[in-house]
């Protein structure tokens, strides 16, 4: 490893990244006119971003960075796979690591890996279901759009927040901290779909000031210390369409999907460092429609 990058590492460690994260996210929601402005625009430039794609294409028009960060793409630019055995891509990113979950292990990069288990807030029972499943964790980089959408129609079942580090997820971090994305705070969001059942962790990172969902708005932060969950069963069910919008980074991150074993084949351009884009061909059912769902 290059020295340059044994420094990025190394600071990682000894910064206080929950406290810059959260001054981040502070600034990030001001409303600071000019200033705010020439941010969005610096930003758009450092990272090429495409700003024709946006709902809202001119910069001076976002009160705020956040706003600017989670904009909305024209509508119909993300056209999601139409064919009942298809899943879709939840968001635009970058594939970090795909495959098998072996022996409830997750690959995170070359010599790492992490606990299935543990990356769903410890639940045994849970884990358990994606025993020899299949995995897909999807990295978003500062350029991406920031919105997370449902892979199938599915039916909310449990949300757990757990409690973490705030390391970056970039592929160098990825490749250099071990249990990288069942260390980081994270919020992980149970589906029972027509197949099985599906898991979408949004894993938060360096200054990424906020995960939220549409169900319950903002789940962090504040930061907590504890283990949350919310249990859906019983409640007014909450049901999401294939390509609806689900949740959102401010300031952006990573989505680890979980499904069950025999459920689905990913479709065969994706491997590592493909670029991703919402609602495009993410996998192929295999699993016939479940006589419950």
């Amino acid at each position: 490893m290059k020295l340059l990058d044994m420094l990025k590492i190394a600071t990682q460690y000894l910064l206080p990244k929950h406290a810059v994260s959260r001054l981040v996210g502070y600034l990030a929601a001001a409303e600071a006119g000019s200033l705010t402005t020439f941010l969005i625009k610096a930003f758009i430039k450092r990272f090429n971003i495409n700003m024709s794609e946006a709902a809202q294409e001119d910069p001076a028009q976002y009160k705020t960075f956040n706003a600017f960060f989670t904009r909305k793409l024209k509508e119909g630019l993300r056209p999601v796979v139409s064919e009942q055995n298809a899943v879709a891509l939840p968001v635009d990113g970058c594939v970090s690591q795909l495959g098998d979950i072996k022996h409830g292990r997750i690959i995170q990069a070359k010599r790492h890996d992490f606990s299935a288990r543990e990356l769903l807030g410890g639940d045994k029972d849970l884990s358990d279901q994606f025993q020899d499943g299949k995995f897909a964790t999807i990295y978003l980089s500062p350029r991406d759009y920031h919105r997370i959408h449902m892979p199938l129609d599915g039916e909310l079942q449990s949300m757990v927040y757990i409690p973490g580090d705030l390391f970056s997820v970039n592929p160098l971090t990825a490749q250099n901290v071990p249990n990288l994305f069942a260390r980081n705070e994270r919020v992980s969001c149970v589906f029972k779909t027509p197949y099985g059942p599906m898991a979408l962790v949004l894993v938060g990172a360096t200054i990424v000031a906020s995960i939220e969902t549409v169900w319950s708005g903002t789940v962090t932060p504040p930061a907590g210390k504890m283990v949350k969950r919310w249990d859906f069963h019983g409640n007014e069910p909450i049901t999401l369409k294939k390509g609806e919008e689900m949740g959102l980074f401010k300031l952006g991150s990573t989505v680890v999907c979980l499904f069950p074993p025999q459920m689905l084949k990913f479709a065969e351009h994706l491997q590592p460092g493909t670029p991703t884009r919402m609602g495009e061909l993410f996998a192929t059912l295999e699993m016939a429609k479940s006589e419950s769902a």
